[in-house]
């Protein structure tokens, strides 16, 4: 490994046990060259073998459908889970046999194909709750958010932007690059008179946040560029690195941050408090006012220094609030399962060691194989965490 990947990877794991320090997560030490990070001290057990006349297999005898976002930064905890419940004697489709767009997942999910994923970003996905079915019923009535599960608050996101070109022109805030021709000419790539950022795929409910927010916070003179997230990141990583002006959304826990490692590449950017995005649902979309990011008294997330977000006249303002990443399942399916619901509500891998599993996917082909060496690797190195949650999920049987 390269001496410049050892220090981004250094700096990268420093950031992010940040980041998630400031979302009041918990965190771990983790090394750079692992694939993933320990949360307790490495188990030398081997997993529990399902033939052991002594362990309690609740899921013997039932099937189960998991499904997985379709951003390959969900996809570790998604096989995680698929394998612990494997141990509790489930009959579990692979993750990537159910791989879905939100818009499509919550709806598949209620109709009973797939009985759960752990790929959820509330509050913005329960927008997709609202959508009627053809008995009258809503989505929503049909699935049960299990609260506190996986991630609460370590959905981290908002907007990089190049940092040399933020320190040369004196940017802090996105509505200053629309309130000046100069700024926000200087992403006019096509020449239509609208200066762009890369944003979200289609369906992935952060791009219609983010055009929410446009609206919202009236600026006209932005516009979001949406393809595919990982080629849409090349480019941007491209420029940022010329030091070139480039902006673009992402969000943590992910292995985008360990190659445009905000305060060396890249910073945060900030808005203004007014811009940020309430529940008046500017483009008229179904469940659109789940898209607020004002809740419960907070306003968006502040939480980061200096040193990685660029500090407007509010302070930093990411202008979107930390997102709770949960696991959401079909009611009547989590009802009949009461083991796989205890095990849901035990579930929390350390959001640093996701995080590091994401980037040692991102190092690898990407395929299926390494997904699930990763997961394996994971839950051998913390083999009494999850014999924990095991022995808990067993008990509720």
């Amino acid at each position: 490994m390269s001496t410049q990947i050892v220090r981004r990877m250094c700096a990268f794991v420093a950031l992010v046990a940040l980041m998630f320090a400031g979302c009041g997560s918990d965190t771990t030490t983790a090394t750079v060259d692992a694939p993933a990070a320990a949360a307790d001290t490495p188990d030398e057990q081997a997993a529990p073998d399902s033939n052991d006349e002594n362990l309690a297999m609740p899921g013997a005898g039932k099937s189960a459908n998991l499904g997985r976002g379709n951003w390959s930064s969900g996809y570790v905890q998604a096989q995680i889970l698929h394998d612990l419940m494997e141990e509790l004697g489930y009959d579990i489709s692979s993750p990537d046999d159910f791989e879905f767009a939100p818009d499509l997942a919550y709806q598949t999910m209620a109709e009973g194909d797939i009985d759960f994923w752990a790929n959820s970003w509330y509050p913005g996905h329960l927008s997709w709750w609202e959508g009627e079915r053809t008995d009258g019923t809503s989505i929503g009535d049909h699935l049960t958010r299990v609260e506190g599960s996986l991630m609460p608050g370590g959905g981290l996101q908002g907007m990089l932007i190049t940092k040399a070109w933020a320190d040369e022109a004196g940017i802090t805030t996105m509505d200053q690059i629309n309130d000046n021709e100069a700024l926000w000419r200087a992403l006019d790539s096509d020449g239509n008179g609208k200066g762009e950022f890369y944003g979200c795929p289609e369906d992935w409910t952060c791009d219609d946040i983010m055009e929410s927010q446009i609206i919202f916070a009236g600026w006209e003179n932005m516009e979001q560029t949406q393809a595919g997230y990982d080629a849409m990141f090349a480019e941007f990583l491209d420029l940022a690195l010329a030091g070139e002006p480039a902006i673009m959304y992402t969000w943590t826990p992910t292995s985008y941050l360990a190659q445009a490692v905000p305060g060396e590449v890249t910073m945060w950017l900030s808005v203004e408090d007014a811009s940020v995005l309430d529940d008046s649902n500017p483009l008229g979309k179904e469940g659109g006012e789940e898209y607020a990011q004002i809740r419960d008294g907070l306003l968006g997330y502040g939480g980061l220094g200096e040193d990685t977000c660029l500090q407007g006249p509010d302070g930093c303002q990411l202008g979107w609030l930390a997102a709770d990443i949960e696991i959401t399942a079909n009611t009547a399916w989590l009802e009949d399962n009461p083991a796989a619901e205890a095990l849901f509500n035990e579930f929390a891998p350390p959001l640093i060691d996701l995080a590091i599993a994401g980037v040692a996917l991102s190092n690898s082909d990407g395929a299926q194989a390494d997904v699930e060496a990763i997961a394996a690797q994971w839950i051998s190195e913390n083999r009494t965490l999850v014999d924990n949650w095991l022995d808990t999920a067993r008990a509720a049987t």
